[in-house]
């Protein structure tokens, strides 16, 4: 009895199986030719999981996920984003890619992209355009 309770309990409280995303560190190395990268964090403050599966943006019809593994890189349907945990989408390692990008946007201006997710809604971002050599150190 005290379980069934136990349970019920832990059904009806708020958010509890929700993910709850922040997204923070983002920026986009100035493109060099028609091809650019993207990259930043999906902290998850909640108790469910969730899953990055798709990236959207005016600059490119075509935005990839890409997971790197023995330097090399390939197209993934999704990346893992584990309850209290976060994705880190950083130089060297996992990261966005925009194939044949519209336009070169220039150090200073901002590119917009919207994240989907499994579970939890799209969220939209500012990729700040920094220098071709930026490459924060992640905390």
């Amino acid at each position: 009895m005290a379980l069934t309770a136990g349970l019920a309990l832990a059904g009806c409280s708020s958010g509890s199986e929700e993910p709850e995303l922040t997204v923070s560190g983002a920026f986009m190395p100035q493109p060099v030719g028609d091809m650019a990268g993207g990259f930043l964090t999906v902290t998850n403050k909640g108790d469910a999981a969730d899953k990055l599966t798709s990236v959207t943006s005016p600059l490119s019809d075509d935005v990839q996920i890409h997971e790197t593994k023995d330097q090399k890189m390939r197209q993934v349907a999704s990346f893992d984003i584990p309850a209290h945990g976060e994705l880190a989408l950083e130089r060297g390692g996992n990261h966005i890619m925009f194939m044949a990008i519209k336009q070169e946007p220039k150090v200073g201006q901002q590119v917009t992209v919207e994240l989907h997710f499994e579970k939890a809604d799209p969220i939209t971002v500012e990729l700040p355009v920094k220098d071709r050599t930026y490459n924060p150190q992640h905390r």
